[in-house]
């Protein structure tokens, strides 16, 4: 799976801001935020990893438990699908 091409990350402060630019701003006409780990995960799903990949990162970069990582990733992915995104 892979974002879809028409979105822009910015760092704002302390946090990421992702915004469509282009056609897709009319379609998609919100800002999603982003923290240090929301933006290590999104930067791992612009180069098309898996669910799995994205797991397996995330256990490498931080000190948490597959089955913590495994949830959390499932919650960021399917909020990204669910706001469109992805391309899977």
């Amino acid at each position: 799976m892979k974002i879809k091409d028409g979105f822009l990350l910015r760092r704002f402060a302390d946090e990421y801001i992702v915004v469509a630019v282009g056609d897709g701003a009319e379609e998609f006409n919100k800002l999603i935020t982003l923290n240090a780990v929301g933006k290590f995960i999104y930067d791992l799903l612009l180069e098309g990893n898996t669910r799995d990949g994205v797991v397996d990162a995330v256990l490498e970069k931080y000190e948490i438990d597959r089955a913590t990582a495994e949830r959390d990733a499932d919650v960021f992915i399917s909020g990204l699908r669910n706001a469109g995104l992805l391309d899977e």
